[in-house]
Parts: C-alpha cells; sequence; structure tokens
C-alpha cells in the first residue's frame, strides 16, 4: 500500500505517473488542505506536520511506503523523516541534473516556490553539475494558487505566462524544470505557448513526478513488497473541505488517463475527512 501525502492537490499529478507504472497498486492519499499552502510555514512546523501525518499513517494503516508529493515538504522535513522513520519515503528531487545535462544552450529555467530554492540538496547538485550552464531560477508561489483555483486554462493564466516565458525564451533556455507538483497542470498552456511563439520543439519541460514513480517502483520491488489489498481499495482523506477538492478533481478529469478518470470520479464517497491537530502558526 503506498501513501501519498501533499499540502492540497500536488499529490495528483503524482498519482498519475506512479498509475502508470504500477497500474494494479493501490495509492491512498491525504490532501492535508487546512494546513495549506506550505510554502508559508516555518521549517520546523512543516517538520511537525509531516511527522503527525506519517504517524497517522503508520498506526492507523499497513503503509509500505510514503510519498511525499511536495516539493516544500521535501525541502523542509524529508531528512528528518528518513532519519526517525524505519518505513521507505520517496520525495520529490531536484530535478535540475537532467536539465543541466541535457541543455544545449547552456541555459535552463527552474520554476519552484521561495522555500524550495533554500533546500540544501537543490545546492549540492547545483555545485555538482552545474559547471558553465546558466541556471535561471524564479519563484512562482502565485502559481500555486492559480492552480488551486482551477483556473489553468483561463485567459488570467496564458496573460502570466506569456509574460513570464517570453523573456526566457528571448534568453534562449533548452530547459524549463518544473519544481512544485502543482505545476504540471500547466504544462498543457505552457505548450501552447511555446507553440505559437514556434519553440515547442526547441524547449523541454521537465517534470520531476515520472522519476518519483520509477522510484517508487523499485523500492517496492527490491522489499519484495505485494499489493495486498484488493484492487481499487483506494482511500482518500483530506485536512479541510472535501467536497472542494472533489469539485476540483471532477473539473480536472480530463487532464488524466480513461482509467483513472474512471476510479476518481466512482470513488468520491471514499473521501474521508482527517483531523490533526494543529500546529502553532
Amino acid at each position: 500500500m503506498i501513501w501519498i501525502f501533499d499540502s492540497w492537490l500536488g499529490w495528483l499529478s503524482v498519482r498519475k505517473e506512479l498509475a502508470k507504472v504500477m497500474p494494479d497498486q493501490n495509492f491512498c492519499y491525504i490532501a492535508d488542505s487546512a494546513y495549506c499552502p506550505y510554502w508559508r510555514k516555518k521549517p520546523e512546523q512543516l517538520q511537525d506536520r509531516c511527522r503527525k501525518l506519517t504517524n497517522f499513517l503508520i498506526e492507523q494503516w499497513k503503509c509500505d511506503l510514503i510519498v511525499v508529493a511536495c516539493n516544500t515538504a521535501t525541502a523542509a522535513a524529508i531528512e528528518v523523516l528518513r532519519s526517525e522513520y524505519s518505513i521507505p519515503f520517496v520525495w520529490m528531487e531536484p530535478a535540475i541534473k537532467p536539465a543541466i545535462l541535457h541543455s544545449k544552450t547552456w541555459t535552463v529555467w527552474v520554476l519552484a516556490t521561495d522555500w524550495t530554492f533554500k533546500w540544501a540538496l537543490y545546492h549540492r547538485t547545483l555545485t555538482q553539475f552545474q559547471w558553465d550552464v546558466k541556471v535561471i531560477e524564479q519563484v512562482w508561489d502565485w502559481l500555486v494558487e492559480l492552480v488551486e483555483q482551477n483556473r489553468t486554462e483561463s485567459e488570467e493564466a496564458k496573460e502570466l505566462l506569456t509574460k513570464y516565458l517570453t523573456p526566457m525564451i528571448d534568453k534562449n533556455i533548452d530547459h524549463i524544470v518544473l519544481w512544485c507538483t502543482h505545476y504540471p497542470f500547466l504544462i498543457p498552456m505552457i505548450e501552447k505557448i511555446l507553440e505559437e511563439r514556434w519553440v515547442w520543439n526547441k524547449i523541454t519541460v521537465i517534470n520531476p513526478a515520472p522519476a518519483v514513480a520509477l522510484q517508487s517502483q523499485r523500492i517496492l520491488k527490491s522489499l519484495k513488497i505485494n499489493n495486498e489489498w484488493p484492487k481499487n481499495e483506494n482511500k482518500f482523506y483530506s485536512t479541510w473541505n472535501v467536497q472542494i477538492l472533489k469539485n476540483f478533481v471532477e473539473n480536472i478529469t480530463s487532464w488524466f488517463e480513461t482509467n483513472i478518470q474512471t476510479e476518481l470520479t466512482k470513488r468520491w464517497n471514499t473521501f474521508q475527512h482527517l483531523t490533526l491537530q494543529e500546529n502553532d502558526k
């Protein structure tokens, strides 16, 4: 049994990739929307929150693997979680390495929340692989809210993305790293803008989620963990208003493959509210 948690909706983009490589596996979720947005919290607050989520999963469910489907939570808490728990974790790695290694224009663009850029692993990766490649960092916190409001196809989204993409295209970038699990929802609009600018075949958009899915698959195989639950016996939790989460996913099911659409739309009655003691804000 794989459990995924995130501050709100990012788990959906990771879930999509997990289902591609492990279609028969059960995936259960916690959308910690009561504590969203994570990027506005202090590191120690996020660490404590992630402990609470992990404790719930270990104490209440037979949990084989936990996927931390949030870059900010990963940056703030993954080292603490790995040191304090024996259960295996998979987390969102900074996908800057493949961008740097495959860049032909020596210029890449990394989009993330402010906290994520402070992560030590990100800076270690830059030190090891950056060489002469120019890495342009940009904080896109406001895009998280755009996704959560289900406005990824709106004119506002197109105007804002065009505003930020245009100068990057002029700087001859050839890779865009989406280092937030909310951002893949914007890939269709990004690709539309790149096509309008006639550069869709010159710029690669990197989504870290496929690598997370493959790593999860490798860990389960190495530990010889089989899916012991009946197929599709999934669990869904939200720490906030469940109906809001249901409404969002019902509006974006076209973003998923048909089999995932079927699962999500048929199983809304399994959604449950989860109450965790809130940290001091």
